[in-house]
């Protein structure tokens, strides 16, 4: 079920503005048991929101590896986003919705409005962290906030630092969306077409050569318009558009630009990593081009108590939401060996 948390209070961000009475929309999944110590808590990733069991079929439910009779689940819409959670597309204390007035915001912000919502819930300890792609960028940055708080994670498909290649996928996304003609202007659906340009650039980035030759080419060889590729990115292009907001997409590839889980801090991502000691579960796939599994290998380098495990998978990136038997045959003993928290 869908909630939502107002909080009585601004809430400052990195950039140095703040947020007035920022909206937190979030689900859960499951009971909190009386001593509040089988939480399991999902971070999720770029476009999706807080309906974990609805982006991530077989994963979450009675049954499944996150067995909601056994866990308290939670997953938090992230600020900046247009699921619920104060937005671009959302409306400032003037009754106005912001759109180009929207601040910066960082990985950084989007966790301390995790923690918020934590705080309001009266969670004390999250049993288990869970982030893939963006979710795991919140996931380190929070492990690294709360020490005390995080007791264990699941990283999949991620990374300590944004790459210079994520950077400039993000950056010709962005050129796309600023290249629509309607983007400068103040209304809620402005730079649509842009989206549906930027989704296309970013599809290429989520799956890989394999995926798409061997699920998008033409039988018919003598083709000459009207592909299978092009109406599949097509397709995905629309898709988006008619559920997300480019205000948020811009946005939010902004704050995926930012995050560097060493920065401030004077020392090297290595450092960093060195000082989360949480026992972490570390996935990442051979085809993934957009997070490769060099990243994961590295997290699992200088993290003092992370495992690595690579998946085979023909998707991608992507593979992180299709791949679940594969993951759960993996995070199943893991959670039997961190135990199950109450």
């Amino acid at each position: 079920m869908l909630h939502e948390y107002k909080y009585n209070g601004d809430m400052e961000l990195e950039c140095g503005s703040v947020l007035p009475q920022p909206t937190i929309a979030y689900c859960t999944y499951g009971k909190l048991n009386a001593g509040k110590s089988n939480v399991i808590w999902v971070c999720h990733a770029l476009t999706a929101n807080a309906d974990a069991a609805d982006w991530w079929p077989g994963m979450i439910g009675a049954g499944c590896v996150l067995d909601t009779e056994k866990y308290f689940i939670v997953c938090a819409n992230i600020i900046g986003s247009c699921y619920g959670s104060t937005g671009p597309v959302g409306h400032d204390v003037d009754g106005a919705p912001y759109l180009h007035r929207f601040p910066q915001i960082t990985i950084r912000d989007m966790v301390a409005a995790h923690i918020l919502l934590r705080r309001h819930l009266g969670i004390h300890h999250i049993h288990l962290l869970v982030g893939g792609s963006m979710g795991g960028y919140q996931a380190l940055e929070w492990a690294r906030m709360e020490a005390n708080v995080i007791q264990h994670m699941f990283l999949l498909a991620t990374s300590p630092a944004e790459s210079a290649w994520g950077i400039a996928i993000h950056t010709a996304q962005r050129l796309a969306i600023e290249a629509d003609a309607t983007w400068h202007t103040d209304v809620t659906n402005a730079g649509a077409k842009g989206l549906k340009a930027a989704r296309a650039i970013g599809m290429l980035t989520y799956r890989n050569y394999v995926a798409f030759v061997q699920q998008q080419t033409d039988e018919d060889h003598d083709k000459v318009d009207n592909y299978r590729a092009s109406s599949y990115i097509d397709y995905q292009g629309n898709k988006l558009v008619a559920r997300f907001n480019a205000y948020s997409y811009w946005y939010l590839t902004k704050a995926m630009d930012s995050h560097n889980i060493a920065r401030g801090s004077g020392s090297s991502i290595a450092d960093a990593l060195s000082k989360l000691h949480q026992p972490t579960l570390v996935i990442g796939l051979d085809t993934d081009m957009l997070c490769p599994f060099a990243e994961q290998q590295f997290i699992a380098d200088h993290m003092p108590n992370a495992r690595l495990i690579q998946i085979r998978s023909d998707f991608g990136h992507d593979g992180f939401l299709v791949e679940v038997m594969e993951i759960s045959k993996h995070l199943s003993p893991f959670l039997k060996e961190i135990g199950h928290a109450g």
